[in-house]
């Protein structure tokens, strides 16, 4: 029988990681309540995973929006996920990461918002008083 270890940050990991509803790459570490990003407030949690390929480290990272600001109101900011999460298995070692598969796979029904997508969209003067 084996541990799974949970981590709730890792600054190098964090580093690579973008949130998958709003494409940006800054995160929160609440001490005991997790990380969350910081512009959409999708919580993230890291696990350890068991298969790691001879990389130096395998991460699985999951987002859930149950706590996301803002998700319901402007479509062009943010991108739901399938049922409110997702997973994103990364490989490698710091200053090298790479992503490996989501879960639930991209397709036509979702896909995760890539990093900076929306950083050209502004956000509606009647949105930003909402989060």
């Amino acid at each position: 029988m084996s541990l799974e270890i949970l981590n709730r940050h890792s600054e190098a990991l964090f580093e690579f990681l973008w949130c998958p509803v709003c494409g940006h790459e800054k995160f929160s570490h609440i001490p005991f309540e997790g990380v969350f990003c910081k512009n959409c407030n999708t919580q993230v949690e890291l696990q350890e995973s068991r298969e790691t390929r001879g990389y130096e480290e395998a991460v699985l990272a999951s987002f859930d929006t149950t706590t996301t600001w803002n998700l319901h109101v402007d479509e062009k900011l943010r991108r739901d996920l399938p049922d409110g999460s997702a997973r994103v298995k990364v490989f490698g070692a710091p200053g090298a990461y790479e992503v490996d598969w989501w879960s639930p796979e991209p397709g036509e029904d979702w896909k995760p918002v890539e990093r900076g997508e929306f950083d050209d969209v502004e956000e509606p003067d009647e949105v930003s008083h909402l989060a």
